[in-house]
């Protein structure tokens, strides 16, 4: 978008998200909030600032059909060069999250780009 005042403002190009489940193999409720936590720290340190949405999210298992489950959506906007440099630290995160969650996969979105880690 073109506007005189905007082009004189400092912008962040990117915005990266992470899908924190609720759940541990596949169906079991967990309380998420370390991991909420974490993500939040973990995105705040990489880009400047983090914020989460509770939200409610479906997905299909091999195991059990749909699953549904709380979510919560922890962002962060990120100017180029902090993508670039920092987000193998998110991807490490999400490596260990699904791990410790015992999920099929942790869903890792940037710039409307969806990732199964």
């Amino acid at each position: 978008m073109y506007n005189e005042r905007l082009n004189k403002l400092f912008k962040l190009s990117n915005k990266v998200s992470v899908y924190i489940p609720a759940t541990c193999d596949v169906n079991t409720i967990v309380d998420n909030e370390k991991y909420v936590d974490e993500a939040l720290t973990i995105l705040s340190n990489c880009f400047g600032g983090a914020t989460k949405i509770n939200t409610c999210g479906a997905w299909l298992s091999d195991q059990l059909g749909l699953v549904k489950e709380n979510t919560t959506l922890v962002y962060s906007n990120a100017s180029d060069e902090d993508l670039k440099n920092k987000i193998d630290n998110v991807l490490d995160f999400c490596e260990r999250l699904k791990t410790e969650l015992s999920q099929e996969a942790i869903a890792l979105e940037i710039n409307n780009e969806m990732y199964f880690i």
